[in-house]
This record gives structure tokens, C-alpha cells and sequence, in this order.
């Protein structure tokens, strides 16, 4: 990944996270709130409604007080108190209940001993009240479910001065639907009744039954949630332990979901908003970062190329870091650059310390690996070559000959023709020379031309017999300079030969010992009037001149003739 969208998404990324965060974070407050004013509402609406019933069983009672006292009705009583077993006792108590019931409008009434024993009761049927057969127990306060009614149901005791005869208990239908909110009427943890259409019974009863019968609870119906809140403080119970209970049933989701969706777009805008600013002040921030970073990292990389380290005007960054890396990064430059002018400096002074330690060994060679370096140097110029190239030329020309340092100077300097055993030890020159310098990594570049100096176009050359091209170029340019300075020179054994006899002799073993497009260019330097007129001059270069050469890329122009084979 690039190092500006690396740099982008770290900008991007953590502000995108704090605003899903904050997000998260203002909708669960808002749900929270949401819900604790929902368990208010609903509690409220309970409050209400115990209220509203407190206030009509109040009412109830007054008139039942009333009703209590009525002579008949305790007269009724009375009779059944003293024979249970007697039907017109029974009837009497019936009738009294029935015209009760018609003058009051209650839907159920009944009588009950001091015990809870039932005594007689009547209920609303088929539009009628009529007595029940049924001994049933019934309440004496809450709902009360028979013959598949609800009734609410309250209760006040029948006294006859400090004697409690019974209690009277009436009822009216309990009609869910006007609770006024979703409930469910549940009979021994088994829903009867609800007003919530399309209510999953057999789920909510499963959940329900894992709440308290007094107790509010959380539920999960239908993949929603809902809150369940007991619409009275004790459920009713009867003698057999069984009761109802009312619980209100309201749905968190249901409530929540347009306050959610209206989030969501609030969200959805102002995270758009805020995401389009981010992406606009990361942009601008990460390109303010990398915009001088990139500026820095493509001149290195053309540095790497050209082998310059470059210089950076660090004072016009405004990022004071930014400043800081290049103005660095120049002192380290200058630093680099001073310590690799001094090490060309050091290697020069040394490669021409051991081209002299090895041409002060002959008198009549003095000078020839500096001549060599020189011609060479003129050639690789006339060719076109790099300064890579040319560098190469010009060191490895310098070293050609440090393997004759391993040559005794009984052959080195003898004055006659070498025999053939000594023309065979003093051809090792080339690979002991490369043998002296592989130890040392700066001198790789230049074995090529140490060792294979003296292999010939045609293949019989030495050590490696090699063939045209399979000779590198900068050794193919050395050899014949080497050539040339060793035809000019004087030798004990022979004259050096003129500049004509030596380009003449050039030209004949083009082809076989010599490259022949080399030796073309040579022979078109040297054969020129402006050659005459430097080789005097080329003679008086000195050491310090050739050091100043060598350090600098560009060739030396410095035309002088050398030699091919007794070099």
C-alpha cells in the first residue's frame, strides 16, 4: 500500500471510528431513555387504572353497605345459615340476590358464609340473571372467570350488630379492551384473554411464566422486546390456590422503531456531512505530509541512479519535522559526499602507489601502467563510453599489471628474450593479479581487465582463451593500449617501433589478436596530426595530474602510445 493512502486512511480511519462510536453511544442513551419513559408511561397507566378501580370499588362498597343492611336479605341468610340442606331457604336467598341484581345492574352477586363457604349466587345469563347451581367458590376481590366471563369482583361483609353473617360480593364484566393498553389476562400462568391482535400465545405464556407474578420483566416475543408490568400489586387467589392476574404487555421495539429510523437518517446525514469533512481535511492533511516526503523519496530515487546525493532546500517546508529530516538528511549528504571524495582520493594515491612500487622495478617499464591509463582513457573518450565505463578503464588500466609484483625479477627484468618455460611463468601475471586484488570488494570492478588483458580476439589469448565479445569491453580497450605502449617503448633487447610502424602493426593483427572496430577507432586517434602533436606532452604528465584525472568523471584527453605483448 502506498505510503499516502497509508498516510489518508490513519487521518480517515480513527475519525470515522469516534463517529460510529458516538453514534452507538447517543442511540443506546436515546433507547435507554426511550425505554425508562416507556416503564414510567406504563406505570402510570397501571396507577391509573388501580386508581379508577380503587375509586369504583370504593363506590361499590358504599352502595354494597347499603345493600347489606337490607333486613330481607339478612333474613335470607339467616335461613340458610340455620339449614344449608333447605331448598326454600336457599330459593329465598336466591330471590333477594336476583332483585338486588336488577335494581343495581351487577352481572354476578353472591353469598358466602364467614368461612368463604358459598351460599348462593347468581350471574348474568343469556341476558338474564339466574341463580347457579354450581358450588363454586367465588372471590372476594379481583377477577374473577366463570363460564368463560371475566369479572371484577367486590366484596363487604353481611353484619348483624357485632355478628358477621357472611359477606356479599358482586361483579361486573371485566372488559380488557378498555384497559387502555396492550395487556393479557392470565389464569395460573395461562393466558385467557389479551387485547393485542395476533399476540403468539403459546411464546408469550412460555415467557411470562419466567416473570414474578408481582414483579415488571423483559421479554422477547416474535423477535421484538416487550415490558411486562402486573396491573395490580397481589394477584386473586382462590381457596384451590388458583387466581388471575392482569399484566400489560407493551412493545419496547414498537415504540422505539420511528424514534430509531428518525436516528438513523439524523445520523445518516450528519455522518455523511462529517465523513465528507473528513475525507476532505485528511486529504489535505496526508498531502501535506507526503506531498515533501514523495518530493524527498523520488530525488533519492533518482540519486540511487546516478550515484549523486542530492541537495534539499529544507527551509521552504512549513512542517517543522519535514524541515528538520532534510536539513538532516543534507548535512549526512555533505558528510557522505566529503568522506567518498576523500576514499577516491585514498584509493587514487593507493592504485598509483602500486603502479609506480611495480614500474620502479624496470627502468625501461617506468611509467608504461600511468601511459596505459591514459591511452585508454583517449580511446574509451573517442568510443563514446559512460564515465562508469571510462572509470573502469582508467583504474583497471592503472592495476593491469600487479600480478607481475609475483614474478622474480630474474625474469621480470631480464635484458634477452624470454625462454618458453619463462614466457610460460610470466603469462600468470594476469591471474595472480586478480588473485592479489578479489580480497578487496572495491577492486571487483576492475578484475575483468586485470586478468583478461591479454586474451585475443581470435581465442589465443591467455589465461582463459576467450573469443571477441566474450572479452569484456573496458579489458578488450585496455589490451590495446597496453599493446601500444609496449611496440613505443624502448626495451634492452630492441628499439620501440615509430607511430606509424606501430599503427601499421595495430592494423595487421586487427582481427586476430585485436578487437578490429577497437582498433579502427584507435588507429583513427593516433593516426591523426593532433596525436603528433600531444605524444611529446604526454610524456611530462605527472602523478598529480593523472590523481586529479581519476578523481573527476570525465576522460582525460591525453593521446600516448603502448603495448601488446612483452608488456
Amino acid at each position: 500500500m502506498r505510503f499516502a493512502t497509508r498516510t489518508f486512511l490513519w487521518s480517515l480511519l480513527p475519525f470515522a471510528a469516534l463517529l460510529a462510536v458516538s453514534f452507538w453511544v447517543v442511540q443506546d442513551r436515546v433507547l435507554l431513555k426511550v425505554r425508562q419513559e416507556l416503564q414510567s408511561s406504563v406505570k402510570q397507566t397501571q396507577a391509573s387504572l388501580a386508581s379508577m378501580r380503587a375509586q369504583t370499588e370504593q363506590r361499590d362498597r358504599s352502595v354494597l353497605r347499603v345493600v347489606s343492611q337490607n333486613p330481607a336479605l339478612k333474613a335470607g341468610v339467616q335461613l340458610m345459615l340455620a339449614d344449608r340442606s333447605d331448598p326454600q331457604a336457599r330459593r329465598t336467598l336466591e330471590d333477594q340476590l336476583l332483585e338486588l341484581g336488577g335494581e343495581l345492574g351487577f352481572d354476578f352477586l353472591s353469598v358466602s358464609d364467614g368461612a368463604g363457604e358459598p351460599l348462593a349466587a347468581i350471574m348474568l345469563q343469556e341476558g338474564q340473571l339466574k341463580a347457579l347451581d354450581s358450588q363454586q367458590q367465588a372471590p372476594l376481590q379481583g377477577y374473577f372467570t366463570r363460564a368463560g366471563r371475566t369479572y371484577q369482583v367486590t366484596s363487604v361483609p353481611i353484619d348483624e350488630g357485632r355478628e358477621n353473617l357472611g359477606t356479599l360480593s358482586v361483579g361486573e364484566r371485566f372488559d380488557l379492551g378498555a384497559v387502555g393498553a396492550p395487556a393479557v389476562l392470565m389464569h395460573n400462568g395461562k393466558i385467557i384473554e389479551t387485547n393485542t391482535p395476533g399476540l403468539p400465545l403459546a411464546e408469550a405464556e412460555a415467557a411470562l411464566r419466567k416473570c414474578g407474578e408481582n414483579s415488571e420483566c423483559e421479554i422477547r416475543l416474535g423477535g421484538e422486546t416487550y415490558i411486562s408490568t402486573p396491573m395490580r400489586a397481589e394477584p386473586h387467589r382462590d381457596a384451590a390456590g388458583s387466581g388471575e392476574v392482569v399484566r400489560s404487555l407493551q412493545s419496547l421495539d414498537a415504540v422505539t422503531r420511528p424514534i430509531q429510523a428518525i436516528l438513523r437518517r439524523v445520523f445518516l446525514f450528519a455522518g455523511l456531512g462529517a465523513l465528507s469533512v473528513a475525507v476532505l481535511v485528511s486529504g489535505l492533511s496526508s498531502r501535506s505530509i507526503v506531498r515533501p516526503i514523495s518530493g524527498v523519496i523520488t530525488r533519492l530515487r533518482e540519486s540511487a541512479k546516478t550515484g549523486e546525493l542530492p541537495r534539499f532546500n529544507g527551509g521552504q517546508e512549513w512542517i517543522h519535522e519535514i524541515r528538520d529530516l532534510t536539513e538532516s538528511f543534507n548535512r549526512a549528504a555533505a558528510s557522505i559526499q566529503d568522506g567518498q571524495e576523500r576514499l577516491v582520493r585514498a584509493n587514487v594515491e593507493f592504485i598509483e602507489s602500486l603502479a609506480s612500487a611495480l614500474d620502479a622495478r624496470d627502468p625501461y617499464t617506468a611509467g608504461h601502467s600511468r601511459r596505459v591509463s591514459q591511452v585508454a582513457c583517449t580511446v574509451a573518450q573517442a568510443m563514446g563510453l559512460s564515465p562508469e565505463q571510462t572509470h573502469e578503464i582508467r583504474i583497471g588500466a592503472l592495476l593491469h599489471d600487479i600480478g607481475k609484483i609475483g614474478i622474480t625479477d630474474a625474469i621480470l627484468l631480464k635484458p634477452e628474450r624470454l625462454t618458453p618455460e619463462e614466457e610460460c611463468i610470466i603469462r600468470q601475471h594476469p591471474s595472480i593479479g586478480r588473485h592479489i586484488l578479489e580480497g578487496v570488494r572495491a577492486f571487483h570492478p576492475f578484475l575483468d581487465v586485470v586478468e583478461l588483458h591479454h586474451e585475443n580476439w581470435d581465442g589465443s589469448g591467455y589465461p582463459r582463451g576467450l573469443r571477441a565479445e566474450e572479452t569484456p569491453l573496458a579489458a578488450r580497450v585496455v589490451k590495446i593500449a597496453d599493446a601500444w605502449d609496449a611496440m613505443t617503448s624502448d626495451r634492452p633487447y630492441r628499439q620501440g617501433m615509430s607511430r606509424n610502424q606501430a599503427l601499421a602493426t595495430l592494423r595487421k593483427v586487427a582481427g586476430a589478436q585485436m578487437d578490429p572496430a577497437i582498433t579502427e577507432v584507435f588507429c583513427n586517434v593516433w593516426g591523426s596530426e593532433r596525436a603528433v602533436a600531444l605524444a611529446d606532452s604526454v610524456q611530462g604528465v605527472d602523478l598529480v595530474r593523472l590523481s586529479q584525472a581519476v578523481g573527476d568523471s570525465a576522460p582525460v584527453d591525453l593521446p600516448q602510445p603502448v603495448e601488446p605483448k612483452d608488456a
